[in-house]
């Protein structure tokens, strides 16, 4: 009776315990693995810029973006020490824009 009471107190106890630490929901380990500024880069356009369809000069101008605009750097694309590109995408409201409205694209830096 007091090995089945021991077995069933240390099963619950590991049971509400032990997932808060896993990886898969709970807490985390280190805080500063996942910061914020790294996951959510921005720029600000400071003169017109082409927005390209891919990392090349002769590929489509998909539009020409305004100075001020702002872009979410979604990835780099170095093509040589003095040419490199950024996949952009430009904010929008999902729900109230176009869908047909280009939204990402290439710009030289």
């Amino acid at each position: 009776m007091i090995n089945n009471l021991l077995k069933n107190f240390c099963l619950i106890t590991f049971a509400l315990i032990a997932p808060i630490t896993l990886p898969a929901g709970g807490i985390q380990k280190c805080l500063n693995q996942n910061k914020l500024s790294n996951n959510t880069k921005e720029i600000i356009l400071s003169c017109n810029t082409s927005l390209y369809s891919f990392p090349e000069i002769n590929s489509k101008e998909l539009l020409v973006l305004n100075g001020g605009t702002t872009l979410s750097i979604l990835r780099n694309w170095k093509v040589s020490e003095n040419e490199i590109w950024v996949r952009v995408e430009l904010g929008s409201n999902k729900l109230l824009d176009d869908p047909n409205k280009i939204t990402k694209g290439w710009i030289k830096m």
